[in-house]
């Protein structure tokens, strides 16, 4: 845990794009936490009384459970254009999905009180998180039609486009099985998938690493619902996707 510096209110595009007003009325409650992959920021369930901002190349998943919980399956990813938790909450409500920490890093938290006590004293705040919570909601719709119509090589695209663009970067560590069980499919198909993207160099693979080697083609691979979300966020947030 350290305290927060404005390099860190930085690299979260959320908070980097709030005014110097905003951002000073936010500051004196936010905390830093460097968190480990798999951390749970909220479990499904449980109010959730906080917000966090993921800065930098962290990253976290709101997950879902099926199978009378016996497998977990990722229906959104939040990295330095969002947050997670009590962002557009009036109150401490239980949550419908776990929240974890997908890519290890830095994220700032606020309690939900101190978040919604700014938000009361600031409108262009409360209209800002808003947006936010749109954007978010939009992602969540159309992974839900991708997840229905597209295939797994297409998903497995979309999942390395919208990684790169929350954190900046172009290698993750994953595991096949994670990647797997975060598309709710069976390994033997990820690693099919994996391997044909390897043979036409488009990502190279070593041990818990994946990294996108061509971007372009990647785009080309995957399905339209990368740039359905890409262009809702640029209208909504004013580009902050891609910030």
């Amino acid at each position: 845990m350290t305290t927060p510096v404005d390099d860190n209110l930085a690299s979260n595009a959320l908070l980097e794009k709030l005014t110097p007003q905003d951002r000073a009325r936010l500051a004196p409650h936010l905390t830093a936490f460097d968190l480990a992959a798999g951390h749970v920021l909220h479990p499904a369930g449980e109010d959730v009384d906080e917000t966090w901002f993921p800065c930098g190349g962290a990253m976290a998943a709101f997950c879902v459970s099926t199978n009378q919980g016996a497998n977990q399956v990722e229906v959104a990813v939040v990295g330095r254009e969002g947050a997670v938790g009590g962002i557009v909450s009036n109150g401490h409500l239980p949550a419908y999905a776990t929240a974890e920490v997908r890519f290890a890093g830095r994220f700032l938290r606020i309690k939900t009180a101190a978040l919604e006590l700014a938000k009361l004293e600031s409108l262009p705040l409360r209209h800002w998180f808003s947006r936010y919570s749109d954007c978010l909601l939009a992602q969540v719709f159309q992974t839900a039609a991708c997840n229905a119509t597209h295939t797994i090589a297409q998903r497995t695209a979309k999942w390395l486009l919208a990684a790169a663009a929350r954190t900046n970067g172009n290698v993750f560590e994953l595991t096949q099985d994670e990647l797997a069980q975060m598309l709710g499919v069976g390994r033997t198909f990820v690693n099919g998938t994996l391997k044909a993207l390897r043979d036409k160099q488009v990502i190279a693979t070593r041990r818990g690493f994946i990294e996108i080697k061509d971007t372009a083609a990647l785009r080309r691979m995957s399905c339209g619902c990368t740039v359905a979300i890409e262009e809702h966020f640029d209208i909504v947030l004013q580009g902050i996707y891609a910030s």
